[in-house]
């Protein structure tokens, strides 16, 4: 089913409806060959990381009314989506979902709080005649021995001075993620699996900030394999066994680095169509999709990325919306500036996707059936 488009006619700017009409017809067109793979036996899987989607308290300009159609367009080709940076006021949020229609429903966790949780919500959005919600959520706060730095590393609160020394870090405390994760339970078709999107701590590119980046990943994928090992302790059908996805942005700084050794880890691995070495369109791999599945019938089909400049906000288009980019958007030449103002009506990150198979009838009726 389309998008809900009838809103285009509210636009007081009749050169900016017709834009919005004429780019989204392109759009069509581009993801024409990615929105056939939606079928039946198969759930499209994505997460995205949609830059300061509804704060605007580092967005230099609000989103224009034509970038929520070219953010649903995308969003439309797939079936589950995890969305990152997602923020406290749901503005900009609520008018995505009702532009996808009726047929979609999602899950919004509340804002991580303190200057490391940025204000930033995760969300799924799903639609409802392919993924079901197994009525299971909560957000992953990390058990004593899995904290990301010992306790003895946390600073005590600040506290008025009383003249008395100030108390030593409880020995039960250590860091917890810096946005808190986000694990729900879906099935689409006959797999049923648990799904944690996330949005790891980015910090800075060496020293301490990277290497609590590299403990969050690696206390994340100890926390899940134990957990998982655990849950399908004694059961001898596999098909029964408890499996896992987790996705978002990493901040994984390259295929060879310990951000992504870290991940990969445990049992996780990545899906060959959108590893390094087979999707050789990446230009960059902060955000992942890692799966430790027990089910032998698990297979993911295809997957890739999408270009969300490819016909909106390209660079030829620069002039085009000259009059509304900010006089406070950095760059040395205007080319520059719309391409770092484009960012925040759109994003930053490009959706990363999977296709995976979840008909598994043949299989069950082979077993009914015998030789």
């Amino acid at each position: 089913m389309s998008n809900f488009y009838s809103d285009l006619r509210k636009f007081p700017d009749t050169a900016m409806r017709q834009r919005c009409a004429q780019r989204l017809l392109k759009m069509r067109s581009t993801l024409a060959p990615l929105r056939a793979k939606r079928r039946d036996g198969t759930l499209m899987l994505a997460t995205w990381n949609i830059r300061d989607f509804g704060s605007g308290r580092l967005n230099p300009s609000p989103r224009l009314p034509e970038t929520f159609f070219y953010l649903a367009e995308i969003a439309a080709c797939f079936d589950l989506i995890a969305v990152q940076e997602v923020n406290r006021n749901l503005a900009d949020f609520n008018r995505l979902v009702g532009i996808l229609g009726p047929n979609w429903d999602y899950l919004l966790t509340d804002t991580t709080e303190g200057t490391g949780g940025n204000g930033e919500r995760m969300a799924f959005l799903y639609r409802t005649d392919k993924v079901r919600f197994r009525k299971i959520a909560g957000e992953i706060v990390l058990p004593k021995g899995l904290t990301v730095v010992p306790s003895s590393s946390v600073k005590p609160p600040i506290t008025v001075d009383s003249g008395q020394p100030e108390p030593k870090p409880d020995e039960a405390v250590g860091q917890q993620f810096a946005r808190t994760p986000f694990l729900v339970a879906f099935q689409a078709g006959w797999f049923r699996f648990n799904l944690c999107t996330v949005h790891l701590y980015y910090g800075t590119e060496s020293g301490p900030g990277l290497q609590r980046r590299i403990a969050e990943i690696r206390a994340l994928v100890q926390f899940f394999a134990s957990r998982q090992d655990k849950e399908n302790q004694g059961k001898a059908n596999p098909q029964q066994g408890e499996n896992y996805i987790l996705l978002g942005d990493f901040n994984v700084v390259s295929p060879k680095h310990e951000t992504m050794t870290s991940l990969v880890d445990k049992g996780f691995t990545v899906p060959e169509q959108i590893d390094a070495e087979h999707l050789s369109t990446r230009n960059h791999f902060y955000d992942q999709i890692a799966v430790r599945v027990r089910d032998p019938r698990f297979a993911t089909v295809d997957g890739g990325v999408v270009d969300i400049y490819e016909d909106v906000f390209t660079d030829e288009d620069v002039d085009l919306y000259s009059d509304v980019v900010p006089a406070s958007v950095d760059g040395k030449t205007p080319l520059a500036r719309f391409q770092k103002w484009r960012t925040w009506q759109m994003s930053d990150h490009n959706p990363l996707w999977v296709q995976i198979k979840t008909d598994f009838s043949d299989s069950y009726l082979t077993q009914v059936g015998g030789p």
